[in-house]
């Protein structure tokens, strides 16, 4: 799984410039309602999707017709899109037509996946992916909108259409503990709630996973990367100072980093010191998905340095 933060790309898109730019050819007031979920965004209209993301998170597909992963990436996020009935917005940039949005997002490569949160860009995946990670970063980016006041729902349609739209199913009771928990910043109540989730039901996967995410939560808040760096330089062998890059790395998205720092931590260590290591990079293989490439090559990696 793919762990998304806004601190990721922070410097890296620029928005400025397309906020509140006016569309001729739209009401002077956007409308609270939207005709579908899945829309197209321009260089013109961008300022509206910005708006949105305010009450809603907003996924942003760039993309172009000559793209072929595109082909495969697009229509598995409109899927899933759907699936969730309004709580998020898709907003599909061809970049090829419009310049100004693909610069501002950097757009090296398509597909490229970003996210608004109240108008601030949050990675999700660049490349073609499988339709499970897709439906686990969708439900990390809930989760981070939860915790940043954006819990609203598009009433999408017609009122027929939205009158009968089915609500979602309620959280078990120690996950919506968990969520409440998270949405005031406590994450060691929201660690606990998830570890009794776990104890009824150690195949709960959601549980698992937002157990992971919150640990990871509560390890990053108020650490500083440039100081952390500079700790782990001064300290190669300093295994708390190489926890703490390799989780701001893993936040940021840089997940080979992450995976590399503590493999060469692994590989430096005494034997009888390498267990926390070990734990550290497996609870981390869990994060992002057994099936992630990444976490293929570095547990080769690791079987290769216990073994």
């Amino acid at each position: 799984m793919t762990d998304i933060s806004p601190a990721a790309l922070r410097g890296a898109v620029d928005l400025s410039s397309l906020r509140n730019r006016p569309d001729p050819s739209a009401p002077s007031t956007p409308a609270p309602r939207v005709g579908d979920v899945v829309v197209d965004a321009t260089d013109e209209t961008f300022g509206q999707i910005l708006e949105i993301s305010r009450t809603v998170p907003v996924v942003i597909d760039l993309w172009a017709e000559w793209c072929g992963p595109c082909k495969q990436l697009s229509p598995i996020i409109e899927k899933v899109t759907r699936e969730l009935g309004g709580r998020v917005l898709l907003a599909k940039v061809d970049v090829d037509a419009n310049p100004q949005l693909a610069q501002s997002f950097r757009a090296q490569s398509i597909p490229m996946v970003v996210a608004l949160i109240a108008g601030q860009p949050v990675p999700m995946f660049t490349g073609a992916v499988p339709e499970e990670q897709v439906r686990e970063v969708f439900a990390q980016l809930l989760q981070l909108a939860a915790q940043n006041g954006v819990t609203g729902a598009l009433p999408v349609g017609d009122v027929e259409s939205a009158d009968v739209t089915p609500e979602e199913p309620p959280l078990p009771p120690l996950h919506a503990e968990a969520f409440a928990a998270i949405e005031i910043g406590d994450y060691a109540a929201a660690v606990t709630a998830y570890e009794k989730a776990l104890a009824e039901n150690p195949r709960d996967e959601d549980a698992l996973a937002g157990l992971g995410q919150v640990r990871l939560l509560d390890r990053t808040q108020g650490l500083d990367l440039q100081t952390a760096r500079a700790a782990a330089a001064a300290g190669p062998l300093d295994v708390q100072a190489q926890f703490d890059v390799a989780d701001l790395d893993l936040a940021g998205g840089h997940v080979d980093d992450a995976f590399g720092r503590l493999l060469d931590l692994f590989e430096k260590l005494p034997s009888d010191e390498r267990t926390p290591v070990r734990e550290r990079l497996v609870e981390l293989f869990g994060l992002i998905g057994a099936g992630d490439p990444r976490v293929l090559a570095a547990r080769n990696r690791l079987t290769s340095l216990l073994f």
